[in-house]
């Protein structure tokens, strides 16, 4: 079933879940572009606008709250719907933070397809929802600092808990032990990074109300 020449951009730096998002959308005969991570993203969107925005949120370089602020900022990208998909921003804070920087739909992962499948059509049916107004430059990096700090708090334990149960266990279990460890290292430095840039953006904008 042909859907028009709109697409909808997936972004997702997990390979796995950007292909299984991408055959399930295209399966149904929606045209998609997959981007790895929210810089990606906007350059895509620079050459074409897309009907629907698709994107993990804990992603490298630019993240899906940094990719919404980025797009609800500018008019000419402030009303495309954006639907979050994530496995680490799932409580209530992050979910009403989400939703109060502009995201259309939060869905948590492991993603149920057929769900999935069906909100997008949802969303892509529904009339353009009023803009909203974005959220001041200081009141999006307290809050989004605020988020950083707490997940990567927990990642932090996560790793700290994992490494005392090394050795502790059969030799498969270590296995996989292990290779949760890889990951959580890895997303810990994704959250060190970002929360730097954050730190950064937060003292560019002391310094411009110091000189104003």
């Amino acid at each position: 079933m042909n859907k028009g020449q709109d697409y909808l951009l997936i972004v997702e730096d997990d390979r796995d879940i950007s292909r299984l998002l991408d055959a399930a959308l295209t399966f149904r005969g929606y045209r998609v572009i997959v981007a790895h991570n929210g810089q990606e993203a906007l350059e895509v969107i620079q050459i074409k606008r897309p009907a629907i925005v698709i994107t993990d949120i804990m992603m490298p370089k630019l993240d899906g709250f940094g990719l919404v602020h980025r797009l609800r900022i500018h008019p000419e990208t402030c009303d495309i719907p954006v639907v979050f998909i994530t496995a680490t921003y799932v409580a209530a804070e992050d979910r009403e933070f989400a939703l109060n920087i502009g995201a259309t739909r939060f869905i948590q992962k492991p993603v149920d397809v057929e769900k999935f499948v069906g909100i997008v059509a949802d969303v892509l049916k529904q009339e353009a929802p009023p803009v909203i107004e974005p959220l001041k430059e200081l009141q999006f990096f307290e809050g989004y600092r605020r988020r950083l700090e707490i997940k990567l708090e927990q990642k932090n334990k996560q790793i700290a808990r994992e490494e005392r149960l090394l050795g502790t266990h059969s030799k498969t279990e270590d296995q996989h032990l292990q290779a949760s460890l890889r990951l959580a290292k890895r997303e810990r430095d994704e959250l060190g990074f970002l929360l730097e840039q954050v730190h950064e953006q937060l003292k560019n904008i002391s310094s411009k109300k110091t000189e104003n």
